[in-house]
């Protein structure tokens, strides 16, 4: 099929197609006699395992190295990158509940104060929301200890 069927099947741009080609994540296609792309079926499975890839935030580099040589990557590989990209997910679901609470903290003591006809030193207030942010942190350190 050609780069236009492929764009269609996949529901990518032509260019980014190219895209993945240029940067290794595709094997380049064969030509034909008129100089024009030609993908194998194959082509199209690839490209959603890319796609999937992506939308679950692995990085291009790592997928790159996933899919180098051989169609398949080894079963230990592919379990550790799903690993390291739950632990990595895992931090980032950690550091967004912590700026969630702090800002609820904020929005909460602002509307307070301004309620009540209060002035907010907004040097204060950060000092004090950013050791409540810190303590966890010397918590956890000393518990590691």
């Amino acid at each position: 099929m050609r780069i236009g069927e492929l764009a269609e099947k996949t529901g990518l741009a032509p260019s980014a197609i190219r895209f993945y080609e240029q940067s290794g994540l595709l094997p380049a296609p064969e030509r034909s006699a008129n100089g024009y792309r030609v993908y194998s079926d194959q082509t199209v499975g690839r490209l959603r395992m890319v796609q999937l890839a992506q939308n679950l935030g692995f990085p291009l580099d790592r997928l790159r190295e996933a899919m180098t040589g051989d169609e398949q990557c080894p079963k230990e590989d592919l379990l550790h990158n799903l690993d390291t990209r739950l632990d990595e997910i895992e931090q980032l679901m950690t550091a967004l509940r912590a700026q969630r609470k702090t800002l609820r903290t904020l929005r909460t003591t602002l509307s307070e104060a301004w309620a009540a006809g209060d002035c907010v030193d907004a040097a204060e207030l950060a000092d004090r929301l950013l050791a409540q942010q810190q303590e966890p942190l010397r918590r956890s350190k000393r518990s590691a200890r």
